[in-house]
Order: structure tokens, then C-alpha cells, then sequence
């Protein structure tokens, strides 16, 4: 990525991130972490609705398609969009971790534009872990997993515990998230950054 700045450089003490063995497998869709995720979740009407499936080693492959209710200038997907996406994207590489993380920092590059009714293709890996921080990187292709690259990101998350979601959320949304009464849902509500 160019000009990526100096706080996304893993330290000379940083380790290559390692799959937990209890991620999901390659291939294996990882599903919304909450119904209401602007990124991921299924209940909201104009989100992202982002797919991401397990990769190899520590990376995900995911795609959506930029909606009318996604745009910035007229035809175009907002940056911000585009931003949430890589952003989600590399959020979810925290599910092959087994660890809850939070994005610290996020660094975007937008190559060219992504028209509306475009199927945006990321991939996105980590690269690199030191203590709680997590370093990563993805990109966003149109036309396909091999088309040119649109946007890419380079990241910087950092773990944390379910008390950061409690101590910061808003005390309904955390109440009906702690109260439904399936158990991995509820679980999953706290999985992956906000």
C-alpha cells in the first residue's frame, strides 16, 4: 500500500498470526457476528450484507454488491462505504484468531471507482501479531477474485475484552443482546469489532 504509516509496521518482535484450532474451516461462511452490523448483519435494510468465508491460514474472502442506498457521488459507491467494507473484511480475520479485537487504525487506498451494481471481491489476511495487536491487510477487487484492484486497506486492531462492548455500548442494544435466548447468537454479538 503506499505511503502506509510507520504505526502500521509490525515491530521487529511481532510473529506471523497463527489459525486458532477451532476456527472455522477454509471455505466455511462465517455468517453475520450480529443482525445488526452495518457491515455484516442480516437485519439491516441498506448495510453491507458483506459475506466472508474462511481462507487459508489466517484470511478471508468476501464480496457484496454496492446498492443504490450506497452511493456517494451519483452512479458511485461512497468512500466510506468502500472503507466499512475493508473494514469488515479485515474484522472478520479476528474469527480464524479466536480472539475479540477492535479496529485501532485503518489505512485506505481508493485505486479507482466502483460503480453501483458492482460486486466488490476482498481479501483480506493478517500479517503479523504483537501482544494485543493485530496487523493486516486487504484488498478489494471488481470483476472477480483476480479483477483490478479498487481499494485496499492496511489495518491495525487491537484485542480486547467483552467488558470494552459493555462499558461503551448502548445499555438497550447490550440488554437485548445479552437476553436473546439463543446462545450462540449471543455469544457472536461480541466477537467481532464494532
Amino acid at each position: 500500500m503506499s505511503g502506509t504509516s510507520a504505526a502500521l509496521q509490525p515491530p521487529a518482535d511481532a510473529v506471523t498470526p497463527v489459525r486458532h484450532p477451532d476456527a472455522p474451516a477454509p471455505g466455511e461462511l462465517l455468517g453475520a457476528h450480529y443482525g445488526q452490523c452495518f457491515g455484516c448483519g442480516d437485519e439491516q435494510p441498506h448495510g453491507l450484507h458483506l459475506q466472508a468465508r474462511a481462507g487459508e491460514g489466517v484470511s478471508i474472502t468476501a464480496r457484496f454488491t454496492v446498492q443504490a442506498a450506497h452511493q456517494g457521488a451519483p452512479g458511485l459507491a461512497h468512500g466510506g462505504v468502500l472503507a466499512t467494507a475493508l473494514d469488515e473484511a479485515l474484522g472478520s480475520l479476528t474469527w480464524l484468531l479466536r480472539t475479540i479485537a477492535v479496529t485501532g487504525r485503518l489505512e485506505t487506498d481508493f485505486v479507482q471507482p466502483v460503480p453501483v451494481g458492482t460486486v466488490l471481491h476482498l481479501d483480506a489476511r493478517a500479517t503479523a501479531v504483537a501482544g494485543r495487536k493485530i496487523y493486516c491487510t486487504a484488498t478489494g477487487r471488481i470483476g472477480g477474485p483476480d479483477g483490478p484492484v479498487a481499494v485496499r486497506a492496511d489495518a491495525l486492531f487491537i484485542e480486547v475484552k467483552v467488558d470494552h462492548f459493555i462499558d461503551h455500548g448502548r445499555a438497550e442494544e447490550i440488554q437485548a443482546a445479552m437476553s436473546d435466548p439463543d446462545q450462540v447468537r449471543r455469544a457472536r454479538a461480541f466477537e467481532v469489532n464494532p
